[in-house]
């Protein structure tokens, strides 16, 4: 009986060694990477997809515009953006007209994937960019309380204040938050539509404080195999048929 035990055990060291051993790193080339993009994703996995969005502009004496916007899909295919906007005003006069000057950048609104840039023609400002993805586990999708107003197709939402205009509105099948500053003070433009992410800023006067956020995020539930589990039982399956058993 002991026999028995070890010669099983041998055999499925043997296995597992011959199964590591052909894992090697191959490198991949570019267009086969790119054949690869969507897939994987263990679908059956995800319970929960959402995009919470933010744009806000703050002038140099202190005033504020912005919206921001979220969308999560759950029990329906169908995405539904909601959206809030805020201003505040500003302390004092406002500053004097921006005198700066932009030009180019007529691409950046057709670049695909993740597209940042800030161009600055002023001083004293500042930018920030941000794109975070964030990946947790659950038994369950969590309960989410969508605030704001509904967007609609080929509608938009608008908020004016001293700081500036900004817009919200559906595009590409997917949504975006325009912000245009007052007296000449530049522009801020943030959208996610048609496979991608664009933030982008111009700053053409002084004292401003621009900050675009984009977040993904996604829940997966946990108790479920994930494929990769799946496929490595039945690699060791296919390792003992082979051998035998």
């Amino acid at each position: 009986m002991k026999t028995s035990i070890w010669l099983i055990a041998a055999c499925l060291a043997n296995s597992l060694h011959a199964q590591a051993a052909s894992f090697k790193p191959v490198e991949l080339k570019d267009t086969e990477m790119a054949e690869l993009r969507g897939r994987y994703v263990m679908p059956g996995r995800i319970i929960s997809f959402g995009i919470v969005m933010n744009s806000t502009w703050t002038s140099s004496n202190g005033g504020v515009v912005g919206a921001s916007t979220s969308m999560y899909v759950q029990n329906t295919i169908e995405p539904k953006f909601y959206v809030s906007t805020y201003s505040s005003a500003g302390n004092g006069a406002p500053g004097s007209n921006g005198t700066g000057s932009v030009t180019g950048g007529a691409g950046l609104t057709t670049a695909q994937g993740v597209t940042q840039s800030v161009r600055a023609a002023g001083d004293n400002n500042s930018a920030y960019n941000n794109v975070d993805i964030n990946v947790s586990e659950a038994d369950q999708a969590p309960m989410v309380n969508q605030q704001g107003v509904l967007l609609t197709t080929h509608t938009s939402i608008t908020q004016a204040a001293g700081a500036g205009n900004v817009t919200v509105s559906a595009t590409g099948g997917g949504v975006q938050l325009a912000i245009q500053a007052n007296n000449n003070q530049g522009s801020s433009l943030q959208q996610i539509a048609q496979g991608g992410v664009l933030q982008s800023t111009t700053l053409l006067g002084g004292g401003n404080r621009v900050n675009n956020m984009a977040q993904l995020n996604v829940v997966l539930g946990n108790n479920l195999p994930s494929p990769g589990a799946l496929d490595c039982n039945l690699n060791q399956l296919k390792g003992l048929r082979n051998m035998g058993y």
